[in-house]
């Protein structure tokens, strides 16, 4: 004998069995749906790489190519501006050389002159005691020293302005 008690647990597990399927059924579908956008996402992935296979890394290739040449030819022209420029310092440094000596010789005879102008009596016993002379040559010796010094200047000034200018050869050539 069947009670109704019996048939409503029955009722009960058959609707709660149904409302599991209904809920698993659900999860499935999401499950799918979600699987279907992986899927979807990696052909559209896929699709990318071989888009980029077929013509991109030949774009790239060819871009890379360019590149190399144009590093190839920068690289030249810097060895040919460098040559250039350590060329024009070495010119620049013999140069401000011959101006310092011929400043020096010139110094020279001007304090040979002013010596022997002032050769007199009182001035052949200022040289034989040589006071003045050892401070005219301390005189000279610090004007060589500064005259070096500025020359040194301008020699390290110069090696500057040659770096500027090979920055900026750079810069002008896009690196």
């Amino acid at each position: 004998v069947v009670t109704r008690d019996d048939v409503e647990e029955s009722l009960k597990a058959v609707f709660q069995l149904v409302k599991d399927k209904e809920q698993l059924l659900q999860d499935l579908r999401s499950q799918i749906e979600e699987t279907k956008k992986k899927i979807s996402e990696k052909q559209r992935e896929r699709d990318y790489w071989l888009e980029y296979k077929n013509v991109g890394s030949k774009i790239h290739a060819e871009r890379i190519s360019s590149l190399e040449k144009d590093t190839a030819e920068v690289k030249y022209e810097l060895e040919r501006a460098e040559e250039y420029y350590r060329e024009a310092l070495k010119v620049v440094r013999e140069e401000n050389q011959k101006l310092f000596d011929r400043h020096m010789q010139l110094l020279s005879e001007a304090a040979l002159k002013k010596a022997v102008g002032y050769l007199d009596k009182n001035c052949r016993r200022e040289i034989e005691e040589n006071e003045w002379l050892k401070e005219e040559v301390k005189i000279y010796r610090k004007e060589e020293s500064d005259l070096k010094a500025s020359v040194q200047l301008l020699e390290e000034e110069n090696v500057n302005l040659v770096a500027k200018l090979i920055d900026i050869k750079l810069q002008h050539l896009g690196l």
